[in-house]
């Protein structure tokens, strides 16, 4: 893929597959239906692969299709995929220590591949940066894993949906069906009481502002969402400090 080889020979390479794979079928299907939806808003078939090897984003691609369809000024959709995506400027700055080391396209590779699920998935098992070169590269090796089996369910099912979008019936329920994906993954990811606050909030939130024109309805939920959070956690009490082994 985009990786050194010793990556891929490296123990925790493996894991991090093994990892991810019970979380694969609900990215493929996700893929799925934003090929399809991609195809089926009147996007080309040129424009959805572009976009799908380009963005490898599903909740601003899904988020920016009807802004698209629409006719929306640029502002508007580059202004709902930045905040869709807002919360991979968090996932940077946690990962940068484990990741600083390495050369500057290394850096973008990791920063380009890697999603929602494997971050989750990595940050669990490693707690703290490694300390030691074998440190270091058993926890790159780990996110690749997990990375190239995220990116390969997304692009392969992607690329299905925009090849088979013109035979699916529109009564098969597909937009449907995506939404049911997202749901799965955001209850997967809702894993500490912030998260579930943050999906409550942003979920009211655009339901409150659905009358706004533009899908803005959205791009209000995140805003409100990202600022209660980072005000909740402001006045939080730091974790006390453990004693030494």
């Amino acid at each position: 893929m985009f990786f050194k080889p010793k990556l891929f020979r490296h123990p925790e390479f493996k894991l991090g597959l093994l990892e991810l794979a019970p979380q694969a079928p609900g990215v493929a299907a996700w893929g799925l239906m934003t090929g399809v939806a991609m195809v089926k808003s009147g996007m080309s078939v040129f424009e959805s692969l572009f976009m799908t090897l380009l963005v490898f984003a599903g909740s601003s691609q899904l988020a920016s299709i009807p802004l698209i369809v629409a006719g929306a000024p640029a502002w508007v959709i580059l202004a709902t995929g930045f905040c869709v995506n807002l919360r991979f400027v968090v996932f940077s700055l946690h990962l940068r220590p484990y990741l600083i080391h390495l050369p500057r396209w290394e850096r973008m590779t990791h920063a380009y591949v890697t999603a929602d699920i494997s971050y989750v998935l990595f940050t669990r098992r490693f707690h703290q940066p490694g300390h030691t070169p074998e440190q270091l590269l058993a926890q790159e090796a780990y996110l690749a894993g997990s990375d190239c089996l995220n990116w390969s369910s997304w692009m392969v099912a992607s690329l299905v949906g925009i090849a088979l979008a013109n035979f699916i019936p529109p009564a098969w329920g597909l937009g449907f069906a995506g939404i049911l994906c997202l749901l799965g993954i955001q209850c997967s990811l809702a894993s500490s009481r912030m998260r579930m606050v943050a999906s409550a909030v942003a979920g009211v939130a655009a339901v409150m502002a659905y009358a706004l024109p533009l899908k803005l309805n959205i791009v209000v939920a995140i805003a409100i969402a990202v600022v209660l959070c980072l005000t909740v956690e402001r006045f939080q009490p730091p974790p006390a400090s453990g004693g030494h082994a």
